[in-house]
């Protein structure tokens, strides 16, 4: 069975995957360390093979492979492709290949919405997206999914890009407004749940701009000098990861303030196995939990891709 990506999307509405998601991060999956390799091209740029592998023992095995050429922007071709292979964990037999690039982009925003269930207030009805890319467009319904929004900002580098997202937003009859580039601390004053999606190497939202109760997510940021918050962000919020190993590793949002000593690795208060097995209740265990600030990091994680990949074989079987 191979699943493009209209069909992956069409086999994982967020309820679903969402549900999913959290399912798997209950149960014992073998997720070893994804593996980089180098791989020389001729009269071209170096390429990237990344593979990350996840496994259900007896059930089901997954891999994505992700194939990186930077060489072929002067091409005008996408310099990234992946795919995703699922097999059967008994036989070894393959099941399906799925569209990696839709499959990761869905699971990635599904986990930022089952993080905000968890971490945001319920009664969060005003979001502001950082970032009207790819991320930025299914960001936003996901966490419409689980929260009352009512309304939306949008604000880019690009404002261009800001407007179009808005009005695509629009006519789908989302109450949604483009932040000009210098509201976008005005828009952040206001909101319930900001979403960040940027490729950003230096604070974009400061922590003073947060107000109380207020639930910050962080999805950018994944190498060590990218980061989306400041330190003060980081030092009033209660922090939560996806995963510690990988945010501990790669995120530069967590790496740059424990470096400078604004933070220690303990201001991480849970990641995704304890929120979704129920030893660590969120939101609601903090003190003062109306009015904490909370903050989630996600760096991604195979058990995200292989828990996605299985919902859109079974519905699309």
């Amino acid at each position: 069975m191979q699943l493009n990506a209209n069909q992956v999307r069409q086999a994982l509405p967020w309820p679903l995957l969402i549900e999913a998601l959290n399912d798997i991060f209950t149960k014992n999956v073998c997720a070893p360390v994804r593996h980089h390799h180098s791989i020389n091209v001729p009269d071209d740029p170096a390429a990237t093979l990344l593979l990350m592998p996840a496994w259900l023992e007896g059930e089901y095995l997954g891999v994505k492979l992700v194939n990186v050429f930077p060489g072929n922007s002067l091409r005008g071709k996408p310099g990234l492709n992946s795919n995703y292979i699922l097999s059967c964990g008994k036989t070894g037999q393959p099941l399906a290949q799925l569209d990696a690039n839709e499959l990761t982009s869905l699971r990635t925003a599904a986990a930022s919405a089952m993080a905000s269930r968890y971490l945001s207030r319920e009664d969060s009805s005003e979001l502001l997206m950082v970032g009207a890319g790819r991320m930025g467009r299914n960001l936003i319904p996901a966490h419409m999914s689980v929260r009352p929004i009512s309304s939306v900002k949008v604000w880019d580098r690009n404002e261009d890009a800001s407007r179009i997202l808005v009005a695509d937003l629009n006519a789908q009859n989302i109450d949604a407004e483009a932040c000009e580039y210098d509201q976008l601390e005005t828009a952040a004053l206001q909101a319930d749940i900001i979403s960040c999606a940027t490729m950003a190497t230096n604070p974009l939202i400061k922590g003073e701009w947060l107000k109380p109760g207020a639930h910050l997510d962080l999805v950018g940021s994944f190498t060590p000098t990218m980061r989306e918050t400041d330190n003060t962000a980081m030092q009033i919020s209660a922090v939560f990861v996806d995963v510690r190993a990988g945010a501990l590793a790669e995120t530069g949002d967590l790496i740059i303030p424990i470096s400078e000593g604004a933070i220690t690795e303990d201001k991480i208060i849970a990641e995704f196995t304890e929120l979704c097995s129920g030893q660590h209740a969120g939101r609601s265990a903090l003190p003062d939990s109306a009015n904490a600030i909370t903050l989630f990091k996600a760096v991604g994680d195979s058990r995200e891709d292989l828990a996605a990949s299985i919902l859109a074989y079974q519905r699309s079987v």
